[in-house]
């Protein structure tokens, strides 16, 4: 909204008021605020919420080999994190950006699922929450809107890389003079790094466009499934689920930064994306948010996010990934998502073929595989084989929580993208010309 006034202001010579053209200005002012608001009004949100007995069924400290009670600490503190996102993002933000309004969507959608599943622990007092399905229901819609917008919208157009060898002459990267819709995504790492979705189903023939973006709705529903249950899974310690989301959260701002600038884009070999500059306003509220949220959530939490925050960064990091064209890179980027998911789906399966030969028998001593790190054997119920035993001495879950955010810190993966630019120099007329 403060876009809008400025914009105005500006038009009638209002001194100051270009700045908020400026992305890199509005950027800083996003951080910043959602810092502000996450810190400052997240204290009182936490009083409130400690005034109303706002807690879920926690673990009792028995059940812990260090002793820690997590008994009486509030949940739903994902509240927190998503209006310190909205606001700076409704202040700050273009509002008819496509990508902006896709992104507030995302929030305000696994938001309210994410809260019916705590009402319903806490209020209700289900420990199981709302049901698996309709949480399922409730991604799968979400991917559907998101991949059917980016399919529909006009406003969603790319610029493709394009290389250009010339015999004698240093390679070129040209980008096309017209914006057009694309099934191509970014494969990370590799020199001619495009994927067209539609070459995967050519045999279509004349209909491989159209199944190209029918995959791609698909592939957006499974993503944005897969890493919110990832994020969720992830959010099990203090600190953990926000510790990893800003860290993936700067990875995913760098590369949305760069796809918006043909020239960056045009350095570092990959497609340019008009209007994705409004992304970069997001996930710095977004960073800025889980920074302040961290304060009250590192080890010993003060507040927990609950459904409400865990699936709501999961699928805001995996919508991101998709509109930026990079959702190839979330195995890597959310690398931590993804062994945690793992790590649950291979625990259950071996059990139920233990179970069918009437075995008790597990892979790890608990999962997700961040609690296999502080589960001691003698806390597994006798005559329960584990595969997995090691390591032997156990740790103390804001070690683990650290250790795993060194895990998720995936910046060298830009650097690689970055040093591979770095064999590129700049050519005439704002193009880059490869060795």
């Amino acid at each position: 909204m403060l876009y809008y006034l400025f914009d105005w202001l500006h038009k009638l010579n209002f001194p100051g008021a270009g700045m908020f053209g400026y992305t890199s200005f509005r950027a800083l002012m996003a951080i910043i605020l959602a810092l502000l608001i996450s810190s400052i009004w997240g204290d009182k949100f936490i009083k409130l919420l400690k005034r109303k007995q706002i807690t879920e069924t926690q673990r009792d400290a028995k059940i812990d080999p260090f002793g820690v009670n997590k008994v009486g600490v509030p949940s739903m503190g994902g509240v927190i994190i998503i209006v310190a996102i909205l606001i700076p993002c409704l202040l700050l933000g273009k509002l008819h950006n496509i990508y902006m309004i896709l992104m507030l969507i995302t929030t305000v959608w696994l938001g309210s699922l994410g809260f019916a599943d705590d009402y319903i622990k806490i209020f209700k007092k289900d420990k199981e929450g709302l049901h698996g399905k309709f949480k399922i229901i409730g991604q799968v819609g979400l991917g559907l809107i998101v991949g059917l917008t980016l399919y529909l919208s006009p406003d969603v157009v790319i610029r493709e890389n394009i290389e250009v060898r010339t015999p004698g002459r240093e390679m070129e990267v040209v980008h096309g003079t017209n914006d057009l819709k694309s099934t191509q995504t970014t494969i990370p790492f590799f020199k001619s790094n495009n994927l067209d979705y539609a070459d995967l189903v050519a045999f279509m023939g004349d209909h491989a466009q159209t199944a190209g973006w029918i995959l791609f709705v698909i592939i957006t529903i499974f993503v944005v499934t897969a890493v919110s249950n990832g994020a969720n899974l992830n959010d099990g310690m203090d600190g953990m689920a926000a510790g990893n989301s800003a860290i993936i959260g700067l990875t995913l701002g760098i590369l949305a930064y760069v796809s918006s600038h043909i020239e960056f884009a045009g350095y570092l070999n990959i497609m340019y994306i008009p209007g994705s500059e409004e992304l970069v306003i997001f996930i710095c509220a977004f960073i800025g948010a889980l920074i302040g949220f961290l304060w009250y959530n590192a080890y010993p939490a003060q507040v927990f996010m609950g459904d409400t925050g865990s699936l709501t960064i999961g699928g805001i990091i995996a919508v991101f990934a998709i509109i930026i064209h990079k959702e190839l890179l979330i195995p890597i980027l959310c690398g931590v998502f993804l062994v945690e998911n793992l790590s649950v789906i291979l625990q259950r399966a071996y059990y139920k073929v233990g179970k069918k030969k009437g075995v008790k028998q597990r892979l790890f001593k608990r999962t997700p595989i961040h609690d296999h790190f502080r589960t001691s054997m003698n806390q597994i119920e006798s005559g329960c084989r584990v595969v997995f035993t090691q390591p032997d001495n156990l740790f103390h879950e804001s070690k683990i929580t650290v250790r795993f955010w060194i895990g998720s810190n995936n910046d060298h993966h830009i650097k690689d993208q970055i040093n591979h630019g770095s064999m590129c120099r700049y050519a005439d007329r704002g193009r880059s010309g490869c060795r």
